[in-house]
Order: C-alpha cells, then sequence, then structure tokens
C-alpha cells in the first residue's frame, strides 16, 4: 500500500449504508444483488472518497457472496444480515456447497476491482469471511449470540468439521487471490465471530484454516489484515496466522492489544463505532484516546473497531478523517 505523511486511516464498512447516496444507489436490491453488479460497485466503493481523504478504499461486497455463488441458499436481511435458508446439521449437508473457482463463479468481483483500480486515487482492499465466521452461519443458520450450534458440532462431528473448514478456507483463498490479481493492494481476513471461542478452541478448531489462508496469499506480496471481534484474548494466536496487520475491537486499549501482538506487528484499530453517532466532540475525544494509546509508533492504521453503523452522521466521519491527519502529520 502507498505510504502516508502520517498514520493511514479508513473505515470497515465505510462503503455503504449510512450514506444517502447508497440508499438511492441500492434502490430495492439486497448486497448480494449489488455484488454482481461491477457498475455499481464501482459507484458504492467511490462514494465515501467524494466525502473524505481515506487513505484506502474497501471494494463494497459482503462475505457470503462465495457461497451464494456455490449455490447455498443465502440471502441478507435487512436488521438481520446473512441468513441461510436450510442450516447445515449433518456430514451430508456439505454436499450443498458447489463448486467454487472466483474467476469462474463470481467473475463480476474481479471485473469491479479491474474497473476500480482504473479510478482509484487510493490502493483498494479487498477481504473475504474466515473459515469459522462462515461455518458458523451455515450452522446457526444466521447470526447466533452463542454459537451453540457451531461449537457442538466442532467438538462432536471432527471429520465433519475439518472437511467444512478445508471446503471454505479453500473457497476464501481462490477469493482473495482473484481480488489481488485483479489490482486489489491488500486483504482483510474477517473472522466475526471467531471472539465466541476461547483461546485452546480457537487454535484447535479455527486458527489451522485462517493461517492457511493467509500462507496461500504470501507470494503476491500484499498486506494482509487478519480481524475479529471480540478476540481480545485470542490476539497472540491470530498473530502466528500469518498477516502483517491484525485488527482490533474496541474492547481492548489498543496499546494492550499491541502489546499482546508483540513486537514487529502492526495494528489496526480500535475507535468504538457508537462513538461516531453523537456529538463531533465526543468523537474527536475518544479518537484522541486512541492516538495517544498509539504513542506515534509506526504500524498503527485508525480504524473503526468494527464497521460504521447505520445512523453514523458522514461529517464525523470526514471530520475524523482529518484529525487523524492532522494529529499524526510527519
Amino acid at each position: 500500500m502507498n505510504q502516508t505523511d502520517g498514520t493511514p486511516v479508513w473505515f470497515m464498512r465505510q462503503a455503504g449504508r449510512y450514506l444517502p447516496e447508497y440508499l438511492e444507489a441500492r434502490g430495492s436490491r439486497d448486497v448480494l444483488a449489488l455484488s454482481r453488479d461491477p457498475e455499481v460497485v464501482v459507484e458504492i466503493t467511490l462514494q465515501p472518497l467524494r466525502r473524505f481523504d481515506a487513505d484506502a478504499a474497501i471494494l463494497f461486497s459482503d462475505i457470503m457472496v462465495p457461497l451464494a455463488a456455490a449455490g447455498v441458499d443465502v440471502r441478507i436481511e435487512p436488521g438481520v444480515g446473512p441468513v441461510v435458508g436450510d442450516p447445515f446439521r449433518a456430514p451430508d449437508d456439505l454436499s450443498r456447497i458447489g463448486p467454487f473457482d472466483s474467476a469462474e463463479h463470481a467473475p463480476y468481483v474481479s471485473e469491479a476491482i479491474r474497473l476500480l483500480v482504473k479510478e482509484l486515487p487510493v490502493p483498494l482492499i479487498g477481504f473475504a469471511g474466515a473459515p469459522f465466521t462462515l461455518a458458523s452461519y451455515l450452522i446457526e443458520g444466521g447470526p447466533s449470540r452463542d454459537h451453540r450450534r457451531t461449537k457442538r458440532l466442532m467438538r462432536d462431528e471432527p471429520s465433519f468439521w475439518v472437511r467444512l473448514m478445508d471446503r471454505l478456507s479453500e473457497m476464501a483463498l481462490s477469493h482473495l487471490r482473484s481480488q489481488v490479481e485483479a489490482g486489489a493492494a491488500a486483504v482483510q481476513l474477517f473472522d466475526s465471530w471467531a471472539g465466541a471461542l476461547d483461546p485452546e478452541s480457537y487454535r484447535r478448531h479455527a486458527l489451522p484454516w485462517s493461517r492457511r489462508i493467509l500462507e496461500g496469499l504470501a507470494d503476491l506480496d500484499v498486506p494482509r489484515i487478519h480481524f475479529g471481534v471480540g478476540t481480545g484474548e485470542l490476539l497472540p494466536a491470530m498473530r502466528e496466522a500469518g498477516a502483517e496487520v491484525v485488527g482490533v475491537d474496541w474492547r481492548v486499549p489498543l496499546d494492550v492489544a499491541w502489546e499482546r501482538i508483540g513486537d514487529g506487528g502492526a495494528i489496526q484499530g480500535n475507535l468504538d463505532p457508537t462513538a461516531c453517532l453523537g456529538s463531533w466532540e465526543a468523537c474527536e475525544r475518544e479518537a484522541l484516546a486512541v492516538l495517544e494509546r498509539a504513542g506515534g509508533r509506526p504500524g498503527h492504521i485508525f480504524n473503526l473497531g468494527h464497521g460504521v453503523l447505520p445512523e453514523t452522521p458522514p461529517d464525523n466521519l470526514a471530520r475524523l478523517v482529518d484529525l487523524v491527519h492532522e494529529r499524526t502529520a510527519r
């Protein structure tokens, strides 16, 4: 990615639902339908950059795109998130995931990236869902508070779990490699639900497949970001997966998280997204606290601790970008 004169800043979900122009472009279509339209993807990806000077663009897409392209009955329900029509509960269900080669089965993603890199003034970040998170959606049927069915299956059906995780890691790797080959300058592996696991379970049931994906990208020589929610106790293990950058949510102070990641590791985060909902004064105060914990050390990417919330005033994000640039200018 391009070098900046200070701390780089971008936001997860910076392209999307908090922008009125996104709502207009979306119309009645859901995210999966939008993701299959390269020209619309280009427009939505560019929208936030017309409002603020972020140091990267994030591809407008969804982690469920590969599964949908492989024939899984998945939809994105407003206010809920991904929902699987017929959840996976038995080994035979694995046969419902069809073949997936990103270039063949999701060519619209690469096409959107090729169009974007011709127009973007900043690097483009691509992404994919990590196997544990995708497996949880498949097994639970949608978002879950306790992931009870997922945990039961991974413990009681180890052979099925390994086969499922193998399949999902192959899909994610194909999806990410295709994005880089089309022009993405960096990639992020989202493990949104990894925080549901304790460290031992994470190392046994999730880490090997995340490592497989990240190692499978090493020859492409692009920065790799590994992010999870509620993963404060998992950060040392996540660092072992091999990414250059580990993303952290807002539940762990940035300096504490950096200690857990260890020397030489870069860190992304970690302003609470709710800090951007109200007054600029409150947002500024909490953002400065994050920068203070970073202490001006190299290797910090300023970001939210998760995605931009739908109620976020766009002006707060614009001012936040300017604040980070002004306070960290070298």
